[in-house]
């Protein structure tokens, strides 16, 4: 899927993380700035990457504020942001459809 145009979803409270997409230069770049990057800094980027990749997003600049969310929130705010970037807004495939 292609990021047509900047988007983000989430906010930056407490066990949420704020995701912006925009389009790329040629490859994904991923910035990622967490509270606890130390500890969870690898899964965190790998549930950001297989989610860019279920979606087929294969250009873009990602950047993600993690304030200690879980991987299924994660997931959740990546998806919606690149939808968004899309405008898509009906027949989402939630709940489970994109594994």
């Amino acid at each position: 899927m292609e990021i047509k145009k900047p988007a983000v979803a989430g906010t930056v409270e407490s066990s949420d993380c704020m995701v912006t997409v925009e389009p790329g230069e040629g490859k994904v770049e991923l910035n990622l700035e967490s509270a606890v990057i130390r500890q969870y800094g690898k899964q965190i980027r790998k549930v950001i990457h297989e989610t860019l990749d279920r979606l087929e997003v294969t250009d873009a600049k990602v950047t993600v504020v993690d304030k200690g969310a879980l991987d299924c929130t994660i997931k959740a705010r990546v998806e919606c942001a690149v939808y968004r970037s899309n405008d898509i807004k009906g027949g989402l495939p939630w709940g489970g459809v994109i594994k």
